[in-house]
């Protein structure tokens, strides 16, 4: 058993403290409201916050990587410095390709989860498809040769193979295609949550899909039918209905810093903070890999690929949370966006809070919200470099 203690803590969706937090075997076993005194198996953080970690529902590759074409290798690396941005779990996401590439994809992606679970690194929660049924009108980067209705067949392609089906967590979809509400249903009893993406669809259509089991929404406001005053659309339904969890990608560039406050003023207690990076994120300006797309990502800019359509962000989640505190966002409400919500969008109850019985997934954010430390089940999977006492500390008693 170890207690991390600090001056503040995010407990329950509010900014609490000074408090401790107890773990044992990995879990939070209880959450103190004073600060024990010194002993071997406290770590006492000096400053900051701690946080859940951060979970990410999309996450397409970081750091060179594109998750369709890497190794395990490549995927251990990405879970392993997509920690140091204090995401402590992810979806990896493929977008649209050939459907025999995808499956391909996501049976290798099942054996990959599967090895990572003993790593020190971010948790892989599962694969989020973004992908192939989607709209051709609003298909954005992704191939437009490679779209498909989601006929049944190639519904039972995903559902059919056991490797893939247990490994796929998310499926964007847009349901006004033919039989997209029967492929939303489908889906949904098979288990996996379904996210309404790249959709022409009415607020009509929104509504019959979120009847048949869809929860969420996939980068509000990009690739999809816009707000209307007579037709609500996508985006209008999204912001109304409480059964719908909208993603945001809150690097000012995807959604202008006014729409992203405006999103969390309306529907800020169901927002899921989400990056959508790609390969770019974390490198330097040059070209990268977005599934079978080429991408460009310069100086000041978002990734795009040849005709200049953004692909994909280089955004990491921390730099989200940070953008939208300085948008005077308070930082419970941002945070929680970005741990609890998406959680609870994939009805995980045990992960994205500090709370009794959830995993001890924890980021230590110091008075900057620089992320300082993270532990995934209560191990320490990233310390940032400038901080050696307190690492080894960490390392002494929760890594142990």
């Amino acid at each position: 058993m170890a207690t991390i203690s600090a001056p503040r803590l995010l407990v329950g969706g509010r900014i609490v403290g000074p408090g401790a937090v107890v773990v044992e075997d990995g879990l939070v076993v209880r959450v103190e409201d004073t600060v024990p005194p010194p002993a071997p198996d406290h770590l006492a953080l000096p400053s900051g916050v701690l946080t859940p970690g951060l979970i990410d529902l999309q996450v397409n590759g970081a750091f060179g990587v594109d998750f369709v074409a890497s190794t395990p290798d490549e995927w251990r690396t990405v879970a392993g410095r997509l920690a140091g941005t204090g995401v402590t779990a992810f979806l990896p996401t493929f977008i649209t390709g050939a459907m025999d590439t995808l499956v391909a994809a996501l049976a290798r992606a099942h054996t990959t989860r599967a090895t990572l679970a003993a790593e020190p690194v971010a948790r892989v929660l599962g694969v989020h498809l973004e992908g192939p049924f989607l709209s051709p009108a609003k298909g954005g980067t992704h191939p437009k040769e490679h779209l498909l209705e989601p006929a049944p067949e190639l519904v039972d392609r995903l559902l059919g193979d056991p490797a893939v089906r247990g490994v796929l967590a998310l499926v964007t979809l847009a349901p006004e295609l033919p039989g997209g509400t029967e492929a939303v249903r489908r889906l949904v009893e098979a288990g996996i949550k379904v996210s309404i993406g790249h959709s022409d669809a009415t607020a009509a259509e929104v509504g019959a899909a979120a009847d048949a089991g869809a929860t969420l929404v996939t980068h509000l406001f990009n690739a999809m039918r816009g707000l209307g005053h007579r037709e609500p659309g996508v985006v209008g339904a999204a912001l109304t209905d409480p059964r719908l969890t909208p993603g945001l990608i809150a690097d000012l560039h995807h959604v202008v810093p006014a729409v992203c406050s405006l999103v969390l003023r309306i529907a800020g207690k169901r927002t899921a903070l989400v990056t959508d990076a790609m390969a770019a994120a974390g490198m330097p300006p040059g070209r990268y890999r977005l599934g079978d797309v080429d991408v460009t990502l310069a100086e000041g800019d978002v990734p795009r690929n040849p005709d200049g359509t953004i692909a994909g962000s280089a955004l990491t989640l921390d730099q989200a949370v940070r953008n939208l505190v300085a948008l005077g966002h308070g930082l419970a409400e941002v945070v929680t966006c970005g741990s609890t919500v998406p959680a609870d969008a994939l009805g995980r109850a045990d992960l994205g809070r500090i709370a009794p019985g959830a995993a001890a997934d924890l980021v230590w954010w110091d008075d900057e919200l620089n992320v300082r430390q993270t532990w995934v089940a209560g191990e320490t999977v990233f310390t940032a470099a400038a901080d050696t006492a307190p690492a080894a500390a960490a390392a002494a008693t929760l890594g142990a």
